[in-house]
């Protein structure tokens, strides 16, 4: 045990707490509520802290301010679409800092960042929990605050928060608040919508990339926990200042990008910014089958992106046949194999879906036959390639019969 005790204090100390306040006495560590601008609140003999902050219309944070993305009086129109399913406007966005990333029953969350806006601005809502057997009191509080909005935003939320806080509610046997809210993961839409940003998706990339928000002095993600344990061994807050604050940037940051993506499918096609945005927007028309606003987009994609220009080409050609526009669905694949930097398994595609267009609709036999042996050209599954063979079979037997002169000799 001391052996183990000895690794944990080593492992603390490197997470950036100095050693010396590994022995703070409580009355030197004064009062948490002062320390961390918050206030108590009590359940029974268990307590736990409260911390509200308001952001100003005019708060900026970085190139964009809490102005900028603040929601219409009437709710953003198309925000459902970031739900996938229908939803009102008043949003709960969620943030965690937890005691590990293992999940499951041993990991629970310290502390619980809430946010919303209302009247103007941005309001926060942290809830610090100050000691095991308060957990089920801020649960309850958490649950309170969530009864009054309609969807819930995270980041990662899918795999992560929501699964996390949900385990708490069943293990303090509670109903969880969450069950029945709709839920905006809204990493799944930063990868739609701007990719080309940063390979990770990490919210903290994506804040300087598209909000244009640097970072100063704020706390590693892995120094977090070992700044939690300080606290509930010694009471001494101080460490838990900035981590406070940076659960609240992390609100802060999931709230604007939130708000950028519901404005970028409310104004259309016309908002986009780059080839990226606009090809990510057509995905999401897409899912919801609004089929004439995603085609724009794959247009506009395909206009104005290199980079994406297969990819746009690709999906608008997709959607054209899905809708038995066929004739125009054979003018994108067309374009799609023009290109001269498209990827193989795109001009695989393309040279199959035109192969079938030109045997089957246009009835232009030898040229079905040229664009089945170009799609031989790519590497293809064998059940793939045995369907290509079939249908180059076919089309030569076809061809004999029509006019055998037109036969290749070899």
């Amino acid at each position: 045990m001391t052996a183990i005790a000895d690794r944990l204090r080593g492992i603390v100390r490197r997470g950036g707490l100095a050693e010396a306040r590994e022995h703070t006495s409580p009355a030197e560590a004064g009062d948490p509520a002062e320390i961390l601008d918050g206030e108590w609140r009590h359940a029974g003999s268990h307590r736990f802290l409260v911390v509200d902050r308001s952001y100003a219309p005019g708060h900026r944070h970085g190139s964009s301010t809490v102005a900028d993305s603040l929601p219409p009086e009437e709710g953003w129109s198309r925000l459902g679409l970031l739900a996938g399913t229908p939803c009102g406007g008043n949003l709960l966005f969620i943030d965690l800092e937890t005691t590990g990333l293992a999940g499951g029953a041993g990991s629970y969350a310290f502390l619980v960042g809430c946010g919303w806006f209302g009247r103007g601005r941005f309001h926060v809502r942290q809830f610090l929990l100050s000691s095991f057997a308060s957990e089920r009191a801020l649960l309850e509080a958490l649950r309170d605050v969530a009864g009054t909005l309609d969807a819930v935003v995270t980041y990662n939320g899918k795999s992560f928060d929501l699964p996390l806080i949900e385990t708490r509610y069943a293990l303090n046997r509670l109903s969880t608040p969450f069950a029945e809210m709709p839920h905006v993961d809204m990493l799944h839409h930063a990868r739609r919508l701007w990719h080309g940003h940063d390979a990770g998706h990490r919210l903290s990339n994506l804040e300087t990339s598209l909000l244009g928000h640097d970072r100063e002095r704020d706390v590693p993600g892995f120094e977090i926990p070992s700044r939690y344990f300080h606290f509930v061994r010694t009471g001494d807050a101080r460490p838990l200042d900035a981590v406070l604050e940076h659960n609240r940037r992390d609100l802060l940051s999931l709230a604007l990008l939130t708000a950028r993506a519901a404005q970028l499918l409310d104004e259309g096609v016309t908002a986009a910014t780059t080839a990226r945005e606009a090809l990510g927007i057509g995905r999401l028309y897409e899912r919801s089958r609004m089929t004439a606003d995603a085609l724009a987009c794959y247009a506009r994609a395909a206009e104005i992106g290199p980079g994406v220009c297969a990819e746009a080409l690709y999906a608008h050609a997709l959607l054209l046949r899905r809708n038995r526009r066929y004739a125009a669905a054979a003018d994108v694949w067309q374009r799609l194999l023009d290109l001269g930097d498209c990827p193989p398994r795109l001009e695989r595609e393309a040279a199959e879906a035109l192969a079938v267009h030109h045997e089957h609709r246009l009835r232009s036999l030898l040229s079905a036959r040229n664009l089945a042996m170009r799609s031989l050209q790519y590497d293809a599954t064998v059940t793939r390639r045995e369907a290509i063979e079939h249908r180059l079979a076919r089309l030569d037997r076809k061809l004999a019969r029509v006019e055998p002169a037109l036969l290749p000799l070899f």
